[in-house]
């Protein structure tokens, strides 16, 4: 009898320590592809780092509304910690737009305007100020960023008749056409062979996207009221971009071929324009999360790519916006 009291005190002991299968051990690769919806047996899965190491590093560009004027909209770029703020470009009087980072982190380029309906794109050295002016009357041009290679450059040209994506070499040389590539807000793909751009050539706007040569054109997203910027990230595996209504926009985040999409951004903060972080693991954004409803209550922010985590990086009283993250 006692020996029978003895193994039923040992089977409820080693009931004990039997995991439940209602609470399973926390899986971070797991909780990421729940975001992102990566296939279980995928080889391209994100460079996992747990958040409590996994601080946000680089820099980031962005278009700094001081004079709260478009017409004299400027450069700025921070730290992704949020310090080192830096003015860039020092024209008072002319639009400066659409800033991105070359690949080494070490020059911004960015569209700016020269006359009516001309815009030109320039290259700035961060360390010292110097510019390079790539283009000269090719007519209204923005969006530019650079191949991950660093030796072409992707940009928007707008005529009477449509927007188009070209490619030119990272000096200005050689622009052309990509031919069936109607559409703005291009993007490369981690492996400098496709672009990514928005288009509403087939009615509604959705993201595309194409070779360079023109060939393989796909529509890739099926999300109400895109607008455009949008970016790839490093591994090739996702794509964030942002969808909605205006002043009801949220960041979004899907497979790279536009599979299982889903709102990433907390909502409530018109967020849009996202940038994803170098290592993968942070996306940046514009928010009003803070001044919702104001005109120049527009900040940056970022997140972690599961959509926690925000933080603000500008605190201005006016509008910051279109961050594009470098290292």
């Amino acid at each position: 009898m006692r020996l029978a009291w003895l193994l039923a005190i040992l089977l409820i002991m080693l009931a004990c320590n039997v995991p439940s299968a209602s609470t399973p051990t926390p899986n971070l690769l797991a909780t990421l592809s729940a975001v992102t919806a990566l296939p279980a047996d995928s080889t391209l899965q994100p460079d996992i780092v747990p958040s409590s190491i996994s601080e946000p590093t680089g820099k980031i560009a962005f278009v700094c509304q001081i004079f709260k004027a478009q017409a004299s909209n400027q450069i700025c770029i921070i730290h992704a910690d949020g310090s080192g703020f830096q003015r860039l470009t020092t024209d008072d009087t002319r639009q400066h737009y659409y800033p991105s980072m070359s690949p080494d982190g070490q020059s911004v380029i960015y569209a700016a305007f020269r006359e009516p309906n001309i815009y030109e794109i320039y290259e700035m050295n961060i360390a010292s100020g110097n510019v390079t002016q790539l283009t000269d009357r090719l007519g209204n041009l923005n969006g530019p960023e650079i191949s991950p290679d660093g030796s072409l450059i992707a940009f928007k040209l707008s005529t009477a008749a449509a927007n188009q994506i070209w490619v030119m070499n990272r000096d200005g040389t050689n622009p052309y056409f990509i031919p069936n590539a109607l559409g703005w807000d291009p993007t490369w793909s981690p492996d400098g062979m496709s672009i990514l751009f928005a288009s509403d050539m087939q009615g509604g706007v959705q993201l595309y996207t194409i070779k360079l040569d023109g060939s393989e054109l796909l529509k890739i997203s099926n999300l109400p009221a895109i607008r455009g910027r949008s970016d790839w990230s490093p591994n090739g595996q996702f794509i964030v971009t942002y969808s909605g209504e205006a002043w009801k926009r949220d960041v979004y985040i899907m497979n790279a071929d536009g599979s299982d999409a889903r709102m990433l951004s907390p909502t409530g903060g018109n967020s849009q324009g996202p940038s994803i972080s170098p290592d993968g693991q942070w996306v940046a954004f514009t928010s009003y999360y803070d001044h919702y409803g104001e005109d120049h209550g527009c900040e940056i922010y970022i997140m972690r790519v599961d959509g926690s985590d925000v933080r603000r990086l500008t605190d201005n009283d006016y509008c910051d916006y279109q961050p594009r993250w470098g290292p």
